[in-house]
């Protein structure tokens, strides 16, 4: 981790009280301790860390990943280290919980927490999640979260904008330059994150799934979305998508890839529209509608009005006849 990241992270937690030491439950609960000098106070700080059962906790209900993503197969290399190492090295943050049900909620340690329950579930019943308990307001659960996953490849762009999104307008009220100022990012990169999290849905949809969604992708759909005529082009390709994107859900064809999606809603956007086949027009006098005819597929429609009389239908009808025979 950079010194700039740790300096973040110390920015954080720098106001947290002391956590109080805590007696070992009967049930046979771990604890383990540590301490770390606070050079400024000549203090020393004792930080309780926690064996639990990880049903004793839940995702914070603003957490930044996508719990629901979280598979054996994308968390298979925690899995395998824990397994390896014979415990979780590292401790999740979490903050206890009022109310019913369970006792912690997760700020960060998400993946933690499902390898950790994914053991247990599979003939690994000695594995306990790891947690360390943290007085926190919503906002600085927010930054420590983020602070925690910004520089991983494990969770998607789209995530961290959608949580960029919606802290935008519950801890800043929608003042972009203060949450920049105080994530400590330039406004600019933190617009680009908030433009892909604007995405509209029909774009969301055609991806087979968010994980798939890059900031890049949003910047180049950006002036087309912007153009009313290509943004309507765009979403009428994205709608196309997304029908097949879930036709293979269901195991009709293969998902299609981020950057065929991609490329199908920018040639969208320059496709020109299809023109309509020329139409005949049948009749006997300038002032009547007469009889359409259309071809289409080696097919000829003839269209009339129900109200068009017979005479005036005969006289359109002899003038198609005659067209055909020359």
């Amino acid at each position: 981790m950079s010194k700039r990241h740790d300096a973040l992270f110390e920015d954080v937690l720098k106001d947290f009280e002391p956590a109080q030491p805590a007696v070992e439950d009967r049930g046979g609960a771990r604890f383990l301790k540590r301490s770390s000098a606070l050079a400024e106070a000549g203090e020393r700080e004792e930080k309780v860390l926690r064996w639990v059962d990880p049903a004793q906790c839940v995702m914070w209900e603003r957490h930044n990943r996508a719990y629901d993503l979280l598979t054996e197969v994308n968390c298979g290399d925690l899995i395998a280290s824990i397994k390896a190492q014979g415990r979780q090295e590292f401790p999740a943050i979490v903050r206890r919980r009022e109310g019913e049900g369970a006792e912690y909620e997760v700020i960060c340690g998400a993946r933690r927490h499902f390898a950790i329950s994914w053991l247990r579930a599979n003939n690994y019943p000695q594995f306990r999640y790891l947690i360390e308990v943290r007085d926190l307001t919503d906002e600085e659960a927010f930054r420590l979260a983020d602070l925690e996953n910004r520089d991983r490849e494990d969770i998607s762009d789209f995530e961290r904008a959608r949580d960029y999104a919606m802290a935008l307008e519950t801890y800043y009220g929608g003042q972009q330059k203060a949450m920049a100022e105080r994530l400590e990012v330039s406004e600019a990169w933190l617009s680009r994150y908030l433009q892909l999290a604007r995405l509209p849905e029909e774009v969301v949809a055609a991806y087979a799934s968010i994980r798939d969604i890059k900031e890049l992708h949003a910047r180049t759909l950006k002036p087309l979305l912007a153009d009313p005529k290509a943004r309507a082009k765009v979403l009428d390709a994205a709608a196309e998508i997304a029908a097949e994107q879930a036709e293979a859900r269901k195991g009709q064809g293969e998902a299609i890839a981020p950057a065929q999606v991609l490329s199908r809603l920018k040639a969208a956007a320059t496709a020109r529209k299809k023109t309509r086949p020329p139409e005949n027009i049948f009749r006997r006098a300038p002032e009547e509608s007469g009889v359409t005819m259309r071809r289409k597929n080696g097919r000829i429609t003839l269209e009339f009005l129900e109200t068009l009389s017979d005479e005036a239908l005969r006289a359109a009808f002899d003038q198609f006849i005659e067209t055909r025979r020359k």
